[in-house]
């Protein structure tokens, strides 16, 4: 099992390894948001709790002693990887939802 939660804590997932959930935890200050955001947001931490489950996997994997040519075929994320799609998806949070004005 994996897991991963937001930023602000309001939300957390667990997950399998490959990023499906088995747990969802959701504070009640994250249901003040469009259900479509929640939604989007629970998926965003699915998607980094597989790649955090397949860095471990591919560190134990090394520390086991399998060659990193074997590693890298299997295409294991990295933590580079995580670093750079948690970067774009808080760029992606942090983007208006819509550039219509209201009012």
């Amino acid at each position: 099992m994996s897991s991963a939660r937001s930023r602000s804590g309001s939300l957390a997932v667990i997950t399998t390894p490959q990023g499906l959930p088995v747990s969802v935890r959701i504070d009640q200050s994250a249901l003040d948001k469009e259900p479509a955001v929640v939604a989007d947001e629970i998926l965003r931490l699915c998607r980094q709790s597989a790649m955090a489950a397949g860095i471990r996997l591919r560190e134990q994997l090394i520390a086991s002693g399998v060659e990193r040519d074997v590693v890298d075929a299997m295409r294991l994320p990295r933590a580079d990887d995580l670093a750079r799609a948690e970067q774009l998806d808080d760029h992606d949070l942090d983007a208006p939802a819509s550039w219509l004005r209201s009012g």
